[in-house]
């Protein structure tokens, strides 16, 4: 950013990070989950990549890019649920998910916390998580990075993991791929030889032994962990102005 820019919170940081998920993404939909995610999935869309199909977050295939909770002026198209499903067995969209537990291979939980038998907290279920992970590149959006979410083992796979889709054979490795974790401390990747999650960047003001702590397993790490990139003042511009006026972006990641 050239000199005299405001500077970049730690949300806008965040939301430059999701919107990196879909560069280049070409014809595939958006499947953002999450305020942050959606904002980012819509500054892709306005930049560099054009061609990415986005919804109204419901049923309504859009062609323009409104602000985060206005209404479309250009309907495409209708998604309903079963159109839905076939369109993630094509493979063509690009989900980001939340989890309530990842682990280390990238399993995912959002169906409950404890034993399956006795649960101490009922969370959404299992919803469309298997099939996403199976059948189109699924990422995630973590706000709140703790060693709760960060576990060393999910209480249940909700969201197929490295390690079980490699178990599971051809038939759940072929199109798995999950591209990127992102939370409120930086970016991460599975770009390991074991295919373990790896630390790709930090957001600015965060240090790898913040990450660490707050991460309840082995990271692995390398030598030189860069930034994570700063937005430029066009993307500052719609992101604040266009996009999320309203800042809602502050709210899921307080400065």
């Amino acid at each position: 950013m050239s000199s005299g820019a405001t500077t970049a919170t730690r949300a806008e940081y965040c939301v430059v990070a999701c919107a990196e998920a879909w560069r280049d993404a070409g014809e595939v939909l958006a499947s953002p989950m999450g305020t942050v995610p959606m904002i980012g999935a819509r500054l892709a869309k306005l930049t560099f990549s054009p061609d990415l199909l986005l919804t109204d977050g419901e049923a309504l295939l859009i062609g323009d890019v409104p602000a985060v909770g206005a209404k479309s002026e250009v309907v495409e198209g209708w998604l309903p649920y079963r159109q839905h499903l076939a369109l993630v067995a094509t493979g063509r969209r690009h989900v980001m998910m939340g989890a309530s537990q990842l682990d280390r291979h990238g399993n995912q939980n959002i169906s409950c916390i404890g034993d399956w038998n006795r649960p101490q907290r009922q969370l959404l279920g299992v919803r469309g998580a298997p099939i996403n992970t199976l059948n189109n590149p699924t990422s995630y959006w973590v706000p709140r990075h703790s060693t709760r979410v960060f576990v060393e083992r999910v209480d249940m796979v909700s969201g197929v993991g490295y390690d079980r889709a490699a178990a599971a054979g051809p038939s759940a490795s072929r199109y798995h791929r999950i591209p990127e974790v992102i939370s409120d401390l930086g970016v991460f990747d599975f770009e390991t030889p074991d295919r373990t999650m790896r630390l790709r960047s930090l957001h600015p003001g965060v240090t790898v032994e913040e990450v660490a702590e707050a991460t309840g397993f082995a990271l692995a790490v390398p030598d030189e962990v860069p930034y994570t990139r700063e937005p430029t003042e066009e993307e500052l511009r719609l992101i604040r102005e266009v996009v999320d006026p309203k800042g809602l972006r502050e709210r899921e990641v307080p400065a």
